[in-house]
């Protein structure tokens, strides 16, 4: 057993502890990161950066599909999952490398060991070394939400860590819940011609997000041949050698190869000890990895930030992504608003991306939300999130000059329309 002293000890090695690590590091504090699994946790591992790589090729493989329409002939198309796999395995240990060095060059340790705390001050490791730090943060994280009923089995039912270790694609599948991780799967899966169907207690699908977004996500989901059952959830299952039967609660029975648990993720956290700081997904409030970096910053650098434009995106085709409020939130007669179509935009002709809209929500000069369906939508709300945090106005914005042609194009005209 070992004993040491540190200024900072943080436990968990994801978005929030490798950002508070690294830039704790820099400010020369003598700093130690715990982490008992990956370095770059949910987010590098198992979340953000593996579903879009292999929502790349899923995406990808899909447009070129349907690319007849553009002058581009692709018969026999077809694609390899193995491949598709190896790729993103190769992402993660090129990231998760690139991660590492970044944390040693700051001058930070890592210890690849679980933390238990002691007290306020103390920490000790799998190997009972003890560790003496002024501060200790706790960035634990979070993991895929259990419901009673469909317990993860790592075959037929599924959480969203499962099926990044998937084999071979299933023919059919169930996805339960609509928010971000089940649009995500469902777009991911759909475009590799595995039949999907998504199950959303809620009255419409991606409940989180504007009711207009939601019901245009349901319009696409249609014209796709996406089939998805609102205010509805699983009476039970049966597992049978080759499928899964399955009997809604609204009498509704259908079946699928495998079932996609996909109802949030549950904060992982250790006993309460008074003047730890928790950040990150274990913070139990938005758990998306951008806030959870930005809070480490916080942390750190006391570098503020306004939690309410904090934005969100989901990605797929096309982008889904808001800042701010919506128009559900508001009271009748308080708002004015602008819904553009990206239709009118010819960048979205050129792209042969028609699909989707920018609406605006405004009282008088100041914006109050933005929600985006659109080729580009990471970034265009990415915009509009600088102008509200910074107070920036529709005043202020008319004077800016947006390239042409472009995206982005479609909120100056949506801004000269309010």
């Amino acid at each position: 057993m070992e004993e040491k002293s540190f200024d900072i000890g943080i436990i968990g090695g994801g978005p929030a502890g490798y950002t508070a690590a690294i830039n704790a590091g820099k400010k020369g504090l003598k700093t130690v990161l715990f982490e008992k699994n990956e370095i770059g946790g949910t987010c590098l591992n198992r979340g953000c950066i593996p579903t879009k790589a292999i929502m790349h090729s899923a995406l990808l493989f899909k447009e070129l599909k349907n690319s007849h329409d553009i002058g581009i002939n692709t018969e026999n198309i077809s694609f390899d999952w193995t491949k598709i796999i190896e790729r993103k395995d190769n992402i993660i240990l090129k990231l998760r490398k690139m991660l590492e060095l970044s944390i040693k060059n700051s001058g930070a340790t890592i210890i690849n060991s679980e933390a238990q705390i002691l007290d306020k001050e103390t920490i000790k490791d799998s190997y009972n070394n003890i560790y003496h730090c002024k501060k200790i943060i706790l960035a634990t994280g979070s993991e895929p939400k259990q419901v009673k009923g469909l317990e993860f089995d790592g075959d037929k039912i599924l959480s969203s860590d499962d099926i990044l270790r998937l084999d071979k694609l299933p023919k059919s599948i169930v996805i339960i819940g609509s928010g971000a991780i089940g649009i995500e799967w469902c777009r991911i899966l759909s475009a590799l011609d595995v039949d999907v169907k998504l199950i959303e207690m809620a009255d419409h699908l991606l409940p989180v997000a504007d009711i207009e977004v939601s019901k245009r996500i349901e319009r696409i989901f249609k014209s796709e041949k996406i089939n998805f059952y609102l205010n509805n959830s699983i009476d039970h299952i049966d597992k049978r050698p080759n499928n899964i039967f399955i009997r809604l609660k609204s009498g509704e029975d259908i079946s699928a190869d495998k079932i996609l648990v996909a109802v949030g993720r549950s904060v992982v956290n250790q006993p309460h000890v008074d003047n730890v700081v928790t950040i990150g997904d274990a913070f139990g409030s938005i758990q998306l990895a951008h806030f959870a970096s930005k809070q480490a910053l916080e942390e750190i650098c006391n570098i503020k930030f306004d939690r309410k434009f904090v934005p969100f995106v989901v990605y797929g085709t096309p982008e889904i992504a808001w800042v701010g409020l919506r128009e559900q939130d508001l009271t009748p007669g308080s708002y004015q608003k602008i819904l553009l179509p990206i239709s009118a935009i010819g960048k979205s002709h050129c792209d042969n991306a028609l699909d989707g809209f920018i609406k605006i929500l405004k009282n008088d000069d100041c914006i109050l939300g933005v929600h985006i369906i659109s080729k580009e939508a990471s970034s265009l709300v990415m915009q509009m999130s600088i102008a509200m945090q910074n107070d920036i106005g529709i005043s202020k914005l008319k004077e800016i000059c947006f390239p042409h042609p472009t995206y982005s194009e479609g909120l100056f005209e949506s801004i000269m329309n309010l």
